[in-house]
C-alpha cells in the first residue's frame, strides 16, 4: 500500500488570519523614517525582522536604515492585541482536519507574540515560525525552506495560504511552493503567476480552506 506523503500548510498570520489593534513596532518606525513606507518595510525586513533581540547594535542599524534618530526608536514596546477574522477559526478547522498547519510571518521579535497566537489558535495550528526565529523573511526562499527543511515535508507537499502578493505569492513561487492569495476583493497584480504557477484566489481565508480541502482530497493534482 502507498502511504500519500503529509500535506503542511504554512499561513501569513497579520492580514491572513487576522489584525492587531493597534500600532506595532514595524508601523511606529515607517511612520517615524522619512522613507517611503513600502522602502521602510524593505529595509525593516531584512535589518529588524530577522533579529532575534533588539541589542543596541541592532536598534542603531536599523535607525541608520531608515533615517531616523535611535532616541525615537520605541523601547519596551507591548505587542498589539490580535483580533482574529469571523472566519479564521472554522477555517483552520477544516485545514487542520486534512494538514498540519503552521504560521510562517515576517515579524520583530517584539510583536511576536507566539503564546497570544497559541492561545488563540490551538489546537488547529501546532507551530509557529516568525522570521525572527528563523532568520529570514518572504519573500525570500530560505524563509519557506527553513520551515520545509524543519518539518521534514518535500516542497511539492506544502501549501503557502497568505494576502501580501510580494512576501507570500512571489516568495512562495520562488520556492518552489504552491500558493494561494487571500485577495479580500482585490485585483490580482500578476495573471502570469496565477496561469503559469497554478496560484489559487481566495476571497478570505474560508475560501483558501476550500481551496486547500479539495487540493487535498485531489493530492495536489
Amino acid at each position: 500500500m502507498t502511504t500519500t506523503p503529509p500535506l503542511l500548510v504554512t499561513v501569513d498570520v497579520g492580514g491572513t488570519l487576522g489584525i492587531a489593534e493597534g500600532p506595532g513596532l514595524t508601523m511606529r518606525l515607517a511612520e517615524a523614517s522619512p522613507l517611503s513606507a513600502v522602502r521602510a518595510r524593505e529595509v525593516m525586513r531584512t535589518s529588524l525582522h530577522t533579529q532575534p533581540a533588539l541589542t543596541d547594535t541592532v536598534v542603531a542599524e536599523v535607525c541608520e536604515a531608515l533615517e531616523v534618530p535611535t532616541d525615537a526608536f520605541p523601547r519596551d514596546l507591548p505587542p498589539a492585541p490580535f483580533r482574529l477574522f469571523p472566519e479564521t477559526i472554522e477555517a483552520l478547522r477544516r485545514v487542520s482536519a486534512v494538514a498540519t498547519v503552521v504560521t510562517l510571518s515576517n515579524v520583530t521579535c517584539v510583536d511576536a507574540d507566539t503564546d497570544g497566537l497559541r492561545g488563540l489558535l490551538s489546537p488547529w495550528v501546532s507551530d509557529y515560525f516568525p522570521s525572527c526565529r528563523i532568520g529570514h523573511t518572504k519573500p525570500d526562499p530560505r524563509a519557506f525552506h527553513a520551515v520545509v527543511d524543519q518539518l521534514g515535508v518535500r516542497p511539492d507537499r506544502v501549501i503557502h495560504v497568505g494576502d501580501d502578493w510580494t512576501c507570500d505569492i512571489v516568495g512562495a513561487v520562488a520556492s518552489g511552493i504552491r500558493a494561494i492569495w487571500i485577495s479580500r476583493g482585490r485585483q490580482v497584480p500578476d495573471d502570469s503567476l496565477v496561469v503559469d504557477h497554478g496560484v489559487l484566489v481566495a476571497a478570505d481565508l474560508a475560501a483558501a480552506a476550500t481551496h486547500i480541502t479539495q487540493l487535498a482530497a485531489g493530492s495536489l493534482q
